[in-house]
């Protein structure tokens, strides 16, 4: 994710960079140097870990809880753990 196409995203979502911030649980200032692309006049990446959170608040997700699959008993499996 780019830049351009993080902002792009935020704006799109009608959310300030205050309120993008805290729905990714980072400080404004992280928003400013994604925005900018830089960081004390470095290059900044976006973390995946970032880029995928956006893609999930563009799906509309605010929250998540993770719920993994079931696990099979031993018993039924034969399977020792």
């Amino acid at each position: 994710m780019t830049s351009g196409e993080f902002k792009k995203l935020r704006k799109f979502l009608k959310l300030s960079q205050k309120e993008m911030a805290e729905a990714l649980g980072l400080k404004r200032r992280m928003i400013q140097y994604y925005e900018k692309g830089e960081r004390d006049g470095e290059p900044l990446d976006i973390p995946k870990a970032v880029e995928l959170a956006c893609y999930a608040l563009a799906a509309g997700v605010r929250e998540f809880t993770f719920v993994g699959p079931k696990r099979a008993s031993r018993k039924t499996t034969g399977l020792t753990v």
